[in-house]
């Protein structure tokens, strides 16, 4: 579709037409099949929040633009080589940003503001917020954003990800918006959801009324309800850890790593070793299938790698209301209190018997 070749400053105008035409295929050819869009199913979901006057449906809606007009270049990431590797900096991380995390980046950005329902994002690749305030005077909400999770794998077309959630403003409405509006912890969500870009594009979603996902038609440039109230199978025979790390893992991790490898028919181990290196495709599949994942503190990241506002809050939100479990090994991820944007923690999450088990051999952090 031509609307995913123009810039996000004629945003109105690209959001406009996409809500037409989802409004035009909903009625015309949809409404016999029994099949829903992302746009309609939004739309709908719209009375389990009152008080948002709408708001929280616009910050969907503009996460669904941006991570159509994402989509369309990591597609193209094979034959347009301006886009793949290494952009030559750094993010706050200390990471090499590839030149495809810069351009999600600004894409969510961009979107973001020009809804005018959010008052500042925080992302994975920039070392503080961004105020949206100037513009966005009465918004009442704040976007935390991994633009684009796993993005060194894109060069290899390995699947990649957006992570993002939602949360409530703490300061009043029409100041300027503060780090205590980012530093909340995870119970506070009020929506969280990712964006996988593989074999098929989906968008997966909870604003805690259970998880839902929608799958891409680039045909026709809509997101259909494909996996109507996911839940994640409380067993699973999948554990996700990069096992490279295992020698200088927590003893409980090295236990438990080892129960997955132990032969016995009645608990159908050994399980299998799923590791893509990309938590956005680690997680799904684990959603789906039923698994554990694993990133525990190691001897040269004390604290974990993964960040608990961009990455660890929404899965454990997700997983959690998809009936699941994430802790860091000692707590429940979601009541950690943040104390720095780009904070970093241990995390375990997945299948519910599995985390319990993972946590009887104690000692994971």
């Amino acid at each position: 579709m031509f609307f995913l070749t123009l810039d996000l400053k004629n945003h109105d105008y690209i959001q406009e037409n996409y809500d037409i035409y989802d409004l035009i295929i909903n009625r015309k050819a949809l409404k016999k099949m029994n099949i829903t869009t992302l746009g309609e199913f939004i739309l709908e979901k719209q009375a389990d929040f009152p008080g948002s006057s709408g708001e929280l449906s616009r910050i969907l809606s503009a996460i669904r633009l941006a991570a159509k007009i994402v989509n369309q270049q990591i597609n193209k990431a094979g034959l347009a080589k301006h886009i793949l590797g290494a952009a030559g900096s750094e993010n706050i991380q200390g990471e090499q940003q590839q030149k495809l995390d810069v351009f999600a980046d600004e894409q969510f950005i961009k979107a973001m503001e020009a809804r005018g329902v959010v008052c500042g994002i925080a992302s994975e690749e920039n070392d503080d917020f961004v105020a949206f305030e100037s513009k966005n005077p009465l918004a009442k909400y704040v976007v935390m954003i991994d633009p684009l999770d796993g993005s060194s794998n894109i060069d290899v077309n390995v699947s990649v990800g957006t992570i993002f959630s939602v949360y409530r403003r703490k300061s009043p409405i029409g100041t300027e918006v503060e780090l205590e509006d980012f530093l909340q912890p995870g119970t506070e969500q009020v929506a969280a959801g990712y964006v996988v870009y593989g074999s098929s594009t989906m968008l997966v979603y909870t604003t805690g009324n259970g998880v839902n996902g929608f799958t891409y038609d680039p045909g026709i440039g809509v997101f259909f309800l494909s996996h109507p109230n996911m839940q994640i199978p409380k067993d699973g025979r999948i554990y996700s850890m990069n096992e490279g790390n295992i020698h200088s893992s927590p003893e409980g991790v090295k236990k438990y790593i080892s129960y997955c490898q132990e032969n016995d028919a009645a608990t159908q181990r050994p399980y299998s070793g799923r590791y893509i290196g990309s938590l956005v495709s680690d997680f799904h599949r684990n959603m789906i299938k039923g698994g554990i994942y694993i990133y525990p503190a190691t001897s040269s990241a004390p604290n974990g790698k993964l960040r608990l506002l961009y990455e660890c809050n929404p899965f454990a939100f997700l997983a959690e209301q998809a009936g699941g479990v994430a802790t860091d090994g000692n707590k429940r991820i979601m009541e950690i209190q943040p104390t720095e944007l780009h904070q970093r923690v241990p995390f375990i999450v997945g299948s519910k018997n599995m985390v319990e088990k993972a946590l009887s051999f104690g000692n994971l952090r």
